[in-house]
């Protein structure tokens, strides 16, 4: 898996790039807020391993969680929620359940691991994109080491730096042309 901080700069990213209409961010504070919460809530599932659930298992790491169906529930549930989300019904469903598929699509592509169930509960297959050029991420302990500096890295060069670019090449590609004033 990515670390929890590079699945949070995708909801960034794409937020960055939907700029700002008529003063005001297009994607309110709360909502990217919730968006960020939801592109890291599927890494909850570690706790399967407290609870001695196998990796394996549908319910264990990179599992149910990690499926259209969970994306497709927080996007119900963002529709739900979407007033204190500040937002329509539309743009909070939609915009949760981007940021929760964000998820295992990033993962899928990391170097290591079982893979994702993203067709869980019709599969328990558990997938991996052809490319997988990000380096898995060492768990707690091991993060603060040379392997978790080096997956590091590779999440800047991999996603970092992409999806930010990507986002200011967005936003210069639409951002309206400004009218000349000749005073």
């Amino acid at each position: 898996m990515p670390s929890i901080l590079t699945h949070a700069v995708v909801p960034l990213a794409m937020s960055l790039a939907a700029g700002r209409r008529d003063g005001k961010p297009v994607i309110p504070r709360r909502l990217l807020l919730a968006g960020i919460a939801a592109a890291m809530l599927p890494d909850a599932d570690v706790l399967a391993f407290a609870l001695k659930i196998p990796y394996a298992d549908a319910f264990g790491h990179r599992g149910a969680s990690h499926s259209l169906l969970f994306a497709l529930i927080l996007a119900a549930l963002g529709a739900v929620c979407a007033r204190p989300l500040r937002s329509t019904p539309l743009q909070a469903g939609l915009w949760l359940g981007l940021c929760t598929l964000s998820h295992p699509l990033l993962d899928a592509m990391t170097s290591g691991g079982l893979g994702v169930a993203l067709y869980w509960p019709w599969s328990n297959e558990r997938l991996f994109a052809p490319w997988r050029p990000i380096l898995v991420s060492p768990f707690a302990n091991g993060f603060f080491s040379a392997r978790g500096l080096a997956t590091l890295l590779s999440e800047l060069r991999w996603v970092w730096l992409p999806m930010l670019t990507g986002a200011m090449l967005w936003r210069l590609m639409t951002r309206s042309p400004r009218t000349h004033d000749p005073r």
